[in-house]
């Protein structure tokens, strides 16, 4: 077994392969601390950690390693989990699973954690084709020859029929990459340097145009594990393939400052920017850091809700109009979070500024925190903003998403961005409670606080030595507000919100520096200055428990379905839900704290509504099992009734039509699209403005569910700039329709296909397009099963 403190050591001998190799490297201003150097003391974060530490244990190594060992011919000793495991995605929770075990031995020292991560790296090491290929790809090895021998078709989420296998196979790469770097296993090390070699030898007869046309394909941070490959080498090949797999329809708008994000699906972007700033990190070239800069810059200030989430349906809306924010029940997606949080570490150790520290402090509270489900464990996948819905938890046996994957990962690195160094300067970024070893200094510092619940926090010294120690200055503190004693004695505060109080001295064992940070409630427009504002204590978004619908009973916990990330329980009107009530928009002296309940307020008289008198805010991240509001709408009395009128008016068809809708696909849309089981030929999938489509020269098909049996509609939605296109739509292999798309006025129409009598009762429907000979199938804009 190799030590933490010696794992750190062989991290940094890549370095020394790109020195002795005369590579020139972009040296960074801070560098955050070693996560084994770094232990949580108790608040919400170690409950969480320990919570997630559960919930890895509870996991089945020998299913996770199923996929592989199928794919390698070898015998199963148990089957592989259901949902995403074992659906066309088999195998990326086994890459996330390693990299979350890595990511526990590092913050904890478990041995349990190291038992189980070594037995894991062992027997990947035994599905491992010789020519260094791992994955659990259903009939992975055909699909990668065909794309070596230059026979290959991407769209947005597939590359030759197969769901995103980049994307699957970076997570195990990325995984072998962190049992290396954060638990020094050697073999990981070995087995990543095989695979490299192999993704490296398998698109080596590629031309450029091939790449950049499979990069269509969401492939995670490919680019990203392979600068990392290069640094642990020093070997040129992989820094090549790295850049040979960067989005260049990505990374050059980027680069250029254009925000061409609108209608993206958003972390399929970010993994690649991560990869974009890790190769401007080890080459000094600037143009990919400008891009990666641009992208955190225009996410963070133009894209970002309050809780540090962004997207709705996995996709960027228009930065000008969140009004799907707050009317979709798929709100911020988890993982978007994750990889947000990623790029920030990324490029603070480049520039490290407190803003970044401000917005890792809102998204890790607010989003991060509150996406585990406390005590048993279970992670959201989309946390809605629309008032009155509610989340879902997964289940360990169960839910398989992406935002599992990154959960068990996100819960178990919480140490570490709460310090870093640059030079001899110690940062304080977070006010965690928690113990560091400066191992070069022979420095322990100890962070005691009872923050956000109180205002302050005390850092202790155990052992000497001449540093500075610099303490991070929120935003959300006001200018002058910040004080500091040294020894009980106060400090004169030079820094200003967004900077660092700085404090250089000789220090000595048992000195204390005593921090208070006074919190303010403050109020949080809804990024397109809608009508939207949500309520803030210091960075704590705070939240309220509702119950629209008397005596209803949810079920939080997710099943195992396909779509069962989603939470699927009736739809509040906007109309019902309550409101701020006040004659101007200065109204927080109005919220009062509730004695004896940290963080918990009321504000009486100005919430009116539906269940007004009960209404108490409390940070989200407590407010767990409930349905919830964030975002208010604000208006005055003499407004109210002309308020709720023209919600009532704007929501009667679509909530109509959601009560009529049997199932539905978001044609274009990748996970929609998947968990309708997507097949195709010559298909291809794209932008009209801000709606996606689906076309096929050959065909296309999606399988949609009636279990109940009450579809009697399918509605298809198409343009009317594609008239003329000529397709028959097929239902569980019988001629339905022969459709040829007609120039309507609109530039969008619904055409209604009543279904045939006994086909309501077959449960699973296939919908199939078939392109005539000469013309396309498609496009097609929106799907329903209709009551």
């Amino acid at each position: 077994m190799i030590l933490p403190s010696l794992a750190c050591a062989l991290r940094r001998s890549g370095l020394v392969a790109l020195l002795a190799a005369g590579i020139p490297l972009a040296v960074g201003a801070a560098e955050l601390f070693p996560l084994q150097d770094v232990r949580l003391l108790p608040s919400p974060f170690l409950q969480a950690q320990e919570t997630n530490r559960r919930y890895l244990l509870a996991l089945d190594a020998d299913r996770l390693l199923a996929p592989f060992r199928r794919e390698a011919g070898l015998p199963l000793s148990k089957p592989s989990y259901g949902n995403w495991e074992s659906s066309g995605l088999d195998g990326h929770m086994g890459g996330h699973y390693l990299s979350a075990l890595s990511l526990m031995w590092a913050a904890t020292g478990d041995g349990t954690v190291r038992e189980r991560l070594d037995y894991f790296v062992q027997e990947l090491k035994k599905a491992q084709a010789p020519d260094g290929y791992l994955g659990g790809i259903p009939s992975g090895h055909e699909a990668w020859n065909d794309v070596a021998k230059g026979k290959l078709h991407a769209d947005n989420f597939s590359v030759n029929g197969k769901w995103v296998p980049w994307y699957n196979l970076h997570k195990i790469a990325a995984g072998l990459r962190d049992a290396w770097h954060y638990a020094g296993n050697e073999d990981a090390r070995q087995m990543l340097v095989k695979f490299a070699d192999w993704t490296v030898a398998m698109t080596g007869a590629l031309s450029d145009e091939q790449m950049q046309a499979m990069l269509r394909a969401e492939h995670g941070g490919m680019n990203e594990v392979l600068a990392d490959v290069y640094q642990l080498t020093g070997d040129q090949r992989y820094l090549a393939a790295a850049k040979r797999f960067s989005h260049q329809a990505v990374l050059q708008p980027l680069a250029a400052g254009r925000d061409e994000l609108t209608g993206m699906h958003a972390n399929t972007q970010i993994p690649k920017v991560i990869g974009f700033e890790r190769i401007a990190e080890l080459t000094g070239e600037q143009q990919w850091h400008k891009a990666a800069s641009f992208f955190w810059r225009t996410v963070h200030d133009h894209r970002t809700v309050a809780i540090g989430g962004n997207s709705v349906k996995e996709h960027f809306h228009d930065d000008k109009d969140f009004s799907s924010m707050s009317g979709e029940v798929e709100g911020p997606e988890t993982c978007n979070t994750y990889n947000m949080l990623k790029l920030t570490e990324l490029l603070y150790q480049r520039d490290p500024s407190a803003a970044y520290g401000d917005y890792y402090e809102r998204a890790l509270y607010n989003h991060i925190l509150s996406s585990q489900r406390p005590e048993s464990g279970g992670f959201v996948y989309f946390t809605p903003m629309r008032p009155n819905h509610y989340r879902v938890y997964s289940e360990v046996d169960k839910g398989m998403w992406c935002c599992v994957g990154s959960g068990i990962e996100s819960h178990a690195k919480y140490g570490e961005f709460i310090y870093a160094r640059d030079g001899d300067a110690l940062l304080v970024n977070l006010f965690i409670p928690s113990r560091l070893e400066w191992r070069q200094k022979g420095v322990v510092l100890t962070q005691s606080s009872r923050f956000p619940d109180q205002e302050n926090t005390r850092l202790s010294v155990d052992g000497g030595g001449k540093f500075t120690l610099k303490v991070r200055y929120p935003g959300w503190v006001a200018k002058g507000a910040l004080t500091l004693r040294l020894n009980g004695k106060p400090v004169p505060v030079h820094a200003a919100p967004g900077g660092y109080v700085e404090l250089t001295r000789d220090w000595r064992k048992g000195d204390k520096v005593d921090v208070h940070l006074p919190m303010r409630t403050t109020l949080e427009q809804m990024p397109d200055k809608s009508n939207y504002y949500a309520v803030l204590h210091g960075p704590i978004v705070l939240a309220a428990r509702t119950s629209p619908f008397p005596g209803e009973r949810l079920n939080f916990m997710a099943d195992g379905s396909r779509m069962g990330h989603i939470a699927q329980g009736q739809v509040c009107p906007q109309e019902a839900a309550p409101v701020f009530v006040s004659d101007s928009k200065d109204f927080l002296s109005k919220f009062k704290p509730v004695p004896g309940q940290p963080l918990t307020f009321t504000a009486p008289g100005l919430v009116q509504g539906n269940g007004a008198n009960q209404v108490q805010f409390m940070p989200f991240f407590r407010l767990h099992d409930s349905r919830y509001m964030i975002y208010w709408q604000q208006t005055t009395p003499a407004g109210l009734a002309g308020m709720r009128s023209k919600a009532a008016a704007a929501e009667a068809e679509r909530l109509a039509l959601d009560v009529r809708t049997v199932d539905q696909v978001a044609p274009g849309e990748q996970q929609p699209e998947s968990d309708h089981f997507f097949k195709g030929e010559g298909a291809d999938a794209g932008l009209n403005g801000t709606r996606h489509w689906r076309h096929a020269s050959g065909w296309f098909s999606y399988e949609l569910k009636d279990r109940d049996g009450s579809a009697r509609v399918l509605r298809l939605t198409f343009a009317s700039g594609d008239a003329g296109r000529k397709f028959d739509v097929l239902l569980n292999g019988r001629l339905l329709h022969a459709v040829t798309i007609e120039r309507k006025g609109d530039a969008f129409y619904d055409l209604d296909l009543p279904l045939p009598h006994g086909v309501a009762g077959e449960g699973t429907l296939e919908v199939k397009f078939v392109a005539h000979p000469g013309s396309l199938a498609g496009g097609l804009y929106g799907l329903r099963l209709l009551r």
